[in-house]
């Protein structure tokens, strides 16, 4: 029997400020809405783009993170996956909802890109990627450093790379 599969990748922009909270037992998670537009012909025959909205939760340092370099109209892209839950409402009626739970959010425009166009970036703001946070004046994004490490040094005179 072939496994189930559950991803969904999305790009749109936010449509309010990221929230950050924090577990009992401290670690971060972050809340975003994201818009993203689907395009169809409506009743008229016309053209139109149908607003999609879908809530975002990102977990540990990505929180931190997004919290910190994301805000309202930004344009991001989220890799990850759907979470189904149901709940009891106060007037008894069940609720239930779909949320995308995100395993890598990449920055695709800079802080003044914010309110349209697109631009630099493609930054993942995963755990294990190697980034940091640019330095004080030196743009807004943060910059991928995983490949800037020195080499070790060579004991042969060989110049062949294999």
């Amino acid at each position: 029997m072939p496994a189930d599969l559950n991803r969904v990748t999305l790009v749109g922009r936010l449509t309010r400020d990221p929230e950050l909270r924090h577990t009992g037992g401290g670690d971060p998670i972050c809340s975003i809405r994201l818009a993203c537009s689907s395009r169809g012909r409506g009743d008229d025959g016309q053209w139109t783009d149908k607003p999609n909205y879908f809530d975002v939760t990102v977990f540990g340092r990505q929180a931190e993170t997004a919290s910190t370099y994301l805000a309202k109209g930004r344009r991001i892209g989220v890799d990850g996956r759907l979470s189904w839950r149901e709940w009891q409402a106060q007037d008894g009626s069940k609720r239930q909802s779909v949320e995308v739970i995100a395993n890598d959010v990449f920055f695709l425009d800079s802080r003044g890109d914010g309110e349209g166009g697109g631009g630099g970036g493609g930054f993942p703001a995963s755990q294990g990627s190697g980034w940091s946070p640019a330095p004080a004046g030196g743009g807004d994004l943060p910059v991928d450093r995983s490949d800037m490490k020195p080499q070790p040094a060579r004991s042969d005179d060989d110049d062949i790379p294999f």
